[in-house]
């Protein structure tokens, strides 16, 4: 079930004005210090109050956007599972390796992934995505754990015609890879559909990562056998640049993509991501028109 916070706040209070980290998954986490402990009472108090007027709604009733629609920053480090290093022929690197992703890229739980009109080779990539919850830089991985606000499913969407140069990877351009095209057009970040706060995840390292196609399960790994684990991330992350709030740092993909020699994804398909205790992530994929 979904509760209007907002709504059962002006009940609570009699007081039209809402404070901004009721609408704002960003602001909700800077301010968690206070807004936790509220958002608690708002949602027992909810109980009573739907008995007078709904407070709560099915999924089925509500449209969902990404967790954290406007995060400042989105991470994502390449090649961090081994089996999936090793079916894109590449080897793990000594430190993580880093893309970013724009928040043109995000969508929610039942939003289309598109197929781009310049682009056939649409890929997905089921990953583990930790969201800041506490301005940090220069973080300790053994501090990390503080700075973590919770964590949700994300999808990799990737265009491989577009990521990878002509005679990719035995011949490489001086520049590497196409990461902004091959990464970054629109739609390419599947997130959701749910933020599970830290304290609701016994340890990140004890999920299973499953992702289907048309019901066709394409990958199945778990979370222990991330190679760079989440405090290297954010230590290495936080050299140099301040995370805040709502910062997505999606933690790698285990084996199993198309790019390593499964069917690509095709207008009509229905993607399925779940992660253990997250949610299913469920996105249709719709050529672009």
């Amino acid at each position: 079930m979904v509760v209007d916070l907002a709504s059962v706040y002006q009940s609570v209070y009699g007081d039209d004005h809402v404070p901004s980290w009721l609408v704002s998954m960003r602001s909700l986490l800077a301010a968690s210090e206070h807004s936790f402990p509220l958002v608690e009472r708002l949602g027992k108090e909810a109980k009573a109050l739907d008995k007078v007027k709904p407070r709560f709604y099915s999924v089925e009733e509500v449209i969902f956007q990404p967790p954290v629609p406007d995060p400042k920053k989105i991470f994502c480090v390449a090649a961090n599972y081994v089996a999936h290093s090793q079916e894109m022929t590449i080897k793990v690197p000594e430190k993580p390796y880093f893309f970013s992703k724009f928040t043109n890229t995000l969508i929610g739980h039942e939003h289309s992934i598109l197929i781009p009109k310049t682009s056939v080779k649409v890929d997905y990539e089921i990953e583990l995505a930790v969201v800041i919850g506490k301005k940090g830089k220069y973080i300790p991985r053994d501090k990390a754990q503080e700075y973590i606000a919770g964590y949700t499913v994300f999808n990799d969407v990737s265009f491989r015609d577009k990521q990878f140069p002509a005679g990719w990877p035995q011949q490489l351009n001086p520049f590497g890879q196409n990461w902004i095209h091959g990464k970054g057009l629109d739609n390419a970040a599947p997130c959701g559909p749910y933020l599970v706060t830290k304290d609701e995840v016994v340890s990140p390292y004890s999920l299973r990562l499953t992702l289907k196609v048309n019901g066709e399960v394409r990958q199945d790994g778990y979370t222990r056998d991330m190679y760079h684990k989440i405090g290297d991330l954010i230590e290495y992350l936080s050299d140099g640049i301040t995370l805040e709030p709502g910062d997505i740092i999606a933690t790698g993909t285990p084996a199993g993509v198309a790019a390593a020699g499964k069917e690509y994804l095709k207008d009509k398909d229905v993607v399925e991501a779940e992660i253990t205790g997250l949610g299913l992530l469920r996105n249709r994929v719709v050529k672009e028109q």
